[in-house]
């Protein structure tokens, strides 16, 4: 029964981060960037849409709040841990509340991709995302119990925050960076004492043995299958940790919990899929793959898997993988007329391609195309795409413009590559460089969207024009969407960020191609021919050849 004067220990999450809108991780994380001062104007206010379990407690929330909430339920016990979104904390915090943790996963949205989609709409635009952790954090009830209460916020944003030095103007006494299993409980111990409490904690990984079962479903229905990568990209700090499977039982364990609490689609979250049970030098195990998918498809409730990351050079190296997993097909939740599945289903997974410019690769992310030489990664994208796409694979990718040093030249490689991807049947995202902290490039400058040059707008827009021209269903709104382009170019484009964004900008309004040819670097007219080509094999360097696997002739 809930206690009149609160509970013990109160956990939260924002809407924005914790809503299943179309069952899509994608929709849900790009959504959340558009502006929040505009989002009942444009439609976008379900970005928000919850479900409230009748005492009051949040029906799903992000998985890692989850686990926290089963490590201080198995020390505190249930009765005294509540986990709510914002609306529901005035049932919560209390007289007797002692410590409110937070979940914080882009709190100001200033990851990849999220400070560049509201700034289109002028400079004062703040992302979904962003406003509602402000509301979050700053809901009254919180302030009004402040004086007997600590706020701990942790997450995998929540390095945000002391990086734009909030911490001390929101009233945090503590923040958690990194994966916190083995902090946590003492950490909240020490909170309910009402002890003085670090500013902040830096946290490494911890031992498979100390991730516990969750007692409630995540959000998506998510349940952990690997922690960690080991591939070096210098641009993220989880490939700097070496990768390490959850034991299938513990994974087992989380779907049946999440299926007995209302989820009938789970999402298998890994930093990339392909090294799940791996072997040595990132061999990916495909028995181990094959029976994840079979046992997880075996629980009664489930009837869709959702995939999080994966690489590319995986399918490369064994092609048979995706064909193999045709259940990530079968039971998948997307939907497409390319699709040649007999229920028109694809898989989705997201896929870090990052960049075109194999100087740019070699710099800063070469792990990513073992066993393969870097100087192949166009090659590996290619035939990678082929056959995931054979195999009714759409992966959503992501190109990063502004990495450290980009030339002219790295872009136009970059725009080399998009060129010859123009028939692919994927989503491409372009995101912007974020120096994020705990990665080797966190010294660095970040790209900022009014600083791009005429051919990183042209990158941009056209990646957008890709997907406007393979997700769209509805053609007959076509004509609006492009007669709107050239006036919001003209009537804020030009002023928010200059000329060279135009002719870039024009081709995601399906100008002719006889116009934008003499404007822009890619030529999209009939005849035009692309710089790469899908090759019929790409060879692994003898030198990396793994001998537990066929040699490609």
């Amino acid at each position: 029964m809930l206690q009149s004067r609160g509970k013990l220990i109160v956990l939260a999450a924002s809407t924005s981060e914790s809503t299943e809108y179309q069952r899509s991780t994608w929709r849900q994380m790009l959504l959340a960037t558009l502006p929040d001062k505009y989002a009942r104007i444009m439609g976008t206010d379900w970005s928000t849409a919850v479900e409230v379990n009748p005492d009051g407690t949040a029906k799903y929330v992000p998985n890692g709040l989850r686990v926290i909430e089963a490590l201080l339920a198995r020390r505190f016990g249930e009765e005294n841990v509540a986990v709510c979104y914002p609306d529901q904390l005035p049932l919560f915090v209390g007289e007797d509340t002692r410590v409110i943790g937070v979940h914080a996963h882009n709190p100001l949205g200033i990851t990849f991709a999220t400070d560049v989609y509201a700034g289109f709409y002028g400079r004062d635009c703040e992302p979904i995302n962003a406003a509602e952790f402000r509301r979050l954090i700053h809901h009254p009830v919180i302030d009004q119990h402040r004086h007997h209460l600590k706020l701990i916020v942790g997450g995998p944003g929540a390095w945000q925050i002391a990086h734009k030095g909030l911490q001390a103007e929101w009233k945090i006494d503590t923040i958690v960076d990194g994966e916190a299993e083995e902090v946590a409980v003492d950490l909240f111990e020490r909170a309910i004492r009402g002890e003085p409490l670090p500013a902040r904690i830096e946290c490494k990984s911890p031992k498979l043995e100390s991730i516990p079962a969750g007692i409630n479903r995540s959000t998506f229905g998510v349940v952990e299958i690997t922690r960690g990568c080991g591939r070096g990209c210098q641009f993220c700090s989880v490939a700097l940790r070496a990768g390490k499977s959850i034991p299938l039982e513990h994974i087992l364990e989380n779907v049946r919990r999440a299926v007995a609490q209302g989820a009938d689609t789970i999402t298998l979250c890994t930093e990339d899929l392909f090294l799940y049970e791996q072997g040595k030098r990132f061999t990916t195990n495909l028995p181990a793959l094959k029976r994840l998918f079979e046992s997880v498809a075996a629980v009664p409730g489930v009837k869709h898997i959702m995939m999080t990351h994966g690489t590319m050079a995986p399918v490369v190296v064994q092609p048979e993988i995706v064909e193999e997993l045709h259940l990530a097909v079968d039971k998948s939740v997307n939907q497409h007329p390319a699709s040649t599945h007999p229920e028109h289903r694809y898989a989705m997974m997201f896929v870090g391609l990052e960049t075109g410019s194999v100087r740019l690769f070699k710099q800063f992310m070469k792990g990513k195309s073992y066993p393969f030489r870097p100087e192949q990664w166009p090659d590996v994208v290619l035939k990678g795409m082929e056959i995931m796409n054979r195999a009714n694979w759409f992966p959503m990718c992501t190109f990063i413009i502004g990495l450290p040093g980009e030339t002219r030249e790295d872009t136009k490689q970059s725009l080399d590559l998009l060129f010859a991807l123009k028939d692919a049947k994927w989503c491409v995202i372009p995101t912007l460089f974020v120096p994020l902290e705990d990665t080797k490039l966190a010294t660095k400058d970040g790209a900022k969207i009014a600083r791009l040059t005429d051919l990183q707008w042209e990158f941009f827009f056209t990646c957008w024009r890709y997907n406007i021209d393979f997700f769209r269903r509805q053609r007959s709104v076509h004509w609006k969407f492009n007669i709107g382009i050239p006036i919001y170019y003209y009537l804020l484009g030009r002023k928010l960020f200059g000329p060279a964004m135009k002719w870039p900008l024009f081709r995601l309004a399906h100008f002719p191609e006889w116009i934008l040819r003499r404007k822009l670097y890619l030529d999209f007219s009939n005849g035009a021919k692309p710089v790469y080509t899908t090759p019929a094999e790409v060879p692994i360097p003898e030198e990396r050849r793994r001998p537990e696997l066929p040699v490609l002739s």
